[in-house]
């Protein structure tokens, strides 16, 4: 082969190669979105249906028992009795939920863990027996939980928004 053969192929050869390049870059792009998408939602998912499940048990115990004590935006502050002492201290039977820049994080007294990282949203609502916006914590029966991640990937955003209503069992 001739130098003059080998660059006209080298020509015609940088074409192909530079579009197959793109495209293989475009794709591994895009899954790497999707694998970071599918990650934030699992999180999600993971971490509003713990808070629902504590929300329903939240005043449980053999005597009465405040379920709620703190009712915030952004925060909530769950009670039940998991030993049956009438008295929610132990470890376990106080537990804070909370938005600390974009973790959301749980405490329930051996200091707040991460749930869900790459929280864009986290917003609580209190509805009370009539399905009016609850004045105290006290006035609570239902807790609509949102909670929308975002996952980013260079440039790329991609979100996802989970919503639910959960009725305090307890009360």
């Amino acid at each position: 082969m001739h130098l003059a053969e080998a660059l006209v192929a080298l020509a015609l050869l940088a074409p192909v190669l530079a579009g197959t390049l793109t495209a293989l870059e475009s794709g591994r792009r895009a899954y790497a979105l999707g694998a970071a998408r599918a990650e934030s939602q699992q999180a999600a998912r993971v971490a509003v249906e713990r808070l629902a499940r504590e929300v329903r048990g939240a005043g449980a115990g053999p005597r009465p028992l405040a379920a709620i004590s703190v009712a915030e935006r952004e925060r909530i502050v769950l009670h039940r009795d998991l030993d049956g002492d009438g008295v929610a201290a132990g470890r376990g039977e106080t537990i804070t939920w909370r938005l600390a820049g974009t973790v959301l994080r749980r405490d329930a007294g051996g200091g707040a863990q991460p749930v869900a990282p790459g929280v864009a949203r986290f917003a609580l609502e209190y509805l009370d027996a009539a399905g009016r916006p609850a004045r105290a914590p006290g006035e609570v029966r239902t807790v609509v939980i949102a909670l929308t991640t975002e996952a980013v990937r260079g440039g790329d955003r991609a979100g996802a928004t989970f919503v639910t209503g959960v009725r305090l069992r307890n009360r």
